[in-house]
């Protein structure tokens, strides 16, 4: 056991006796005995009722063993005192009285909580506006590419959340597309979904913009661009991303892992997102226009939807 340098060493424990080294107490001094300094042994002197001398910390009479002999008859020993403090320790402070938190502890900062996205007021045009967008198309429409280009050169914070890599969290028993629509996979899609418009709420409520890429299909409206407007709110902002099918094939085809679907699944949701045509949503066909000019694009359809909303 380690001790503080300069501090008496604790009684010997008896075998039997006490419940350990920290019970030691100082007795009064007798008439006669001279004081006992710390760190040195007692000086023997006359003892009460003719006893002998012993040796210090040894009881005479089977008593309790103890740092500077036993006490007189009749005297009562002090309690014992607590242990001394360890170096550099510091006493709490009191509970009325809490100490302002450090800007070096992590939490200090208080965020607002998220909540219903309210539709936007840009005055000053939608570089400097706070957005929730949804960007939809099909697989190889470019949502992801488009949507993170589109975040990483506004001139405010802007976070891209992208439906396919929260889904992707998943490990075991993830619901490949490629292997058939189900309810396994339709559960794992909502969940994601859920998510996204959770994480949303909370950057937008601390004044970070979003953009989230989906592909939503227009016959499927309350599973879809219903399930964004319920977890988001209805500030969202949807935008549909549709180049033509031959465009669509060929950048699926670079693709590779889960994410590349057949020829076939690709034709199949294409048809099905034409049926945005005639919807209300504004459209970017993207066939012939590179990433940062669909990105610009992106900002005038924005503009023009923030002034006059989109009923959807």
């Amino acid at each position: 056991m380690q001790h503080e340098p300069g501090a008496p060493l604790p009684p010997p424990r008896a075998p039997g006796h006490g419940p350990g080294p920290d019970w030691a107490f100082t007795a009064p001094r007798p008439p006669g005995r001279p004081p006992t300094h710390t760190g040195h042994p007692p000086v023997p002197g006359p003892l009460p009722h003719g006893g002998q001398p012993s040796a210090p910390g040894v009881p005479p009479h089977g008593g309790q063993p103890s740092a500077s002999g036993p006490p007189p008859h009749g005297i009562q020993a002090p309690p014992a005192p607590g242990p001394p403090p360890a170096p550099g320790w510091h006493a709490p402070a009191p509970a009325h009285a809490p100490a302002a938190p450090s800007r070096d502890t992590t939490g200090h900062i208080q965020l607002p909580p998220g909540g219903p996205v309210p539709l936007p007021q840009a005055p000053e045009g939608t570089g400097v506006t706070t957005l929730a967008v949804l960007l939809i198309g099909p697989a190889g429409a470019g949502k992801t590419t488009v949507a993170r280009h589109w975040a990483q050169h506004r001139r405010v914070p802007t976070a891209h959340i992208s439906l396919d890599d929260v889904r992707e969290w998943v490990c075991a028993g993830f619901a490949d597309p490629q292997s058939g629509w189900n309810d396994h996979s339709e559960a794992q899609y909502r969940l994601a979904r859920r998510t996204c418009g959770f994480a949303a709420r909370n950057f937008l409520a601390n004044g970070i913009s979003c953009i989230l890429d989906d592909a939503v299909f227009p016959d499927r409206p309350v599973v879809g661009l219903g399930g964004w407007k319920r977890h988001v709110g209805p500030g969202l902002l949807p935008v549909v991303l549709l180049p033509g099918l031959e465009v669509v094939l060929e950048r699926n085809a670079e693709r590779s892992g889960n994410r590349r679907l057949s020829d076939e699944e690709v034709a199949g949701i294409h048809g099905r997102m034409a049926g945005w045509y005639g919807s209300g949503l504004p459209i970017i066909d993207n066939s012939h226009y590179d990433v940062p000019t669909t990105a610009r694009l992106l900002d005038d359809v924005l503009a023009r939807a923030i002034t006059s909303p989109p009923s959807w």
